[in-house]
């Protein structure tokens, strides 16, 4: 067993990782290890899961073995001389970054290095990335800086340029469903449906095959296409497809936001007057906080929704090109009569639509607004 065994279809990347724990634990200078890497990859291909895989390695007395105490606090989130930073609101702000550079220059406690993870590093803002760049220029001797972003020019050009760079692909769906096989225990069929729906996307593949709430959300969402009658489906379709994403994240978030709460008022010793100085405004943070990580729950969720309704115009427009090897086989005789009803060119816009309201959404546009416009641009 290897800490990198959970990099589905990432051979290339795993080898320079290898050579580059080598390299560090030689002790010998060499151009293989930097202080600073940028993993970058499409969403779900794995791009966290590596940053966090290679700092186990390079923290494991074996060289990433995954059995041992640091690889699984690694993996755990609990590593002392590991910081993942999973930002909850849509930026990552900078007084964000100037804490993490705080931490960031104490010395490790048990290991060599004191590394840190900062997963969307596309979600930096200017003054952000500009207070990080200045640690990266002259990094401490003792810390690693592992940031992850979907493409490179999703990160400033400043930072980018004192990083190494790691491409991960999109794994293909065979791999996937081995993986789901091995590591989730479920039936075959019930992977090869995860990794076909879920186009390489890791994460929402051991999301569908485990979940059978998420099979039926997927269902309900995609079934709103089949809906889009008039202006007043259109706008129900949207609505609808916007509680679906906050029920989600609610059920998501709920336990979550109530144990951090309840830990606030344990810390601050009650509730109300009864609270010692400083804690209702620590609960107000918390709160404030909390309504951001919701939001962007939100936002992830509809995204997802979008990626769903594409590959439905997708199957659409392979059928319609004289293919049959679709997706959605679930709804291959819905798929076909749309395909039946209109051209390959009103396909093609569909998909345009469904991307450019994608990019309004990462835009901060209102969602509601931005979902009843698409749904009227696919009737």
């Amino acid at each position: 067993m290897s800490i990198f065994d959970s990099l589905v279809g990432q051979s290339e990347v795993v080898g320079r990782l290898k050579g580059a724990v080598e390299a560090a634990k030689s002790g010998k200078s060499t151009q293989e290890m930097v202080h600073t890497w940028l993993f970058v990859g499409p969403a779900g291909s794995g791009r966290s899961n590596a940053a966090v895989a290679f700092a186990a390695a390079l923290l494991c007395s074996d060289s990433g073995c995954g059995k041992c105490l640091d690889c699984q606090t690694v993996l755990a989130g609990t590593h002392i001389d590991v910081e993942r930073f999973n930002p909850s609101g849509l930026s990552i702000k900078a007084e964000e970054v100037r804490e993490l550079i705080s931490r960031s220059a104490w010395s490790p406690s048990v290991g060599p290095w004191r590394i840190v993870i900062i997963e969307d590093a596309d979600r930096l803002t200017e003054t952000a990335a500009n207070a990080l760049l200045k640690t990266i220029e002259e990094p401490e001797t003792h810390t690693l800086w592992l940031l992850c972003a979907p493409t490179l020019t999703d990160v400033s050009v400043t930072i980018r340029s004192r990083c190494r760079h790691l491409q991960l692909r999109t794994p293909s769906t065979l791999s996937v469903e081995e993986f789901l096989i091995k590591n989730t225990g479920v039936d075959s069929k019930n992977a090869a449906f995860a990794a076909r729906v879920s186009q390489g996307h890791i994460g929402r593949a051991r999301f569908i095959a485990t979940n059978q709430g998420a099979q039926s959300r997927r269902r309900e969402i995609l079934s709103l296409i089949f809906s889009l009658k008039d202006i007043s489906s259109c706008f129900k379709a949207a609505a609808r497809l916007l509680d679906i994403a906050q029920e989600q994240a609610e059920s998501e978030n709920s336990e979550r936001d109530s144990k951090q709460l309840q830990q606030l008022q344990d810390a601050y010793q009650g509730t109300g007057r009864g609270m010692i100085s400083g804690g209702a405004k620590a609960i107000k943070d918390l709160e404030k906080e909390q309504k951001s990580s919701t939001t962007r729950a939100i936002r992830d969720n509809i995204d997802g929704a979008l990626l769903d309704i594409a590959s439905l115009y997708r199957d659409i427009l392979l059928i319609q090109s004289g293919s049959q090897e679709i997706l959605n086989i679930d709804f291959r005789q819905e798929i076909t009569e749309l395909a039946k009803a209109s051209p390959a060119k009103r396909s093609i816009e569909q998909i345009e639509a469904l991307l450019e309201a994608r990019a309004n959404l990462g835009r901060n546009s209102a969602p509601l607004s931005t979902l009843e416009s698409l749904f009227c641009a696919l009737k």
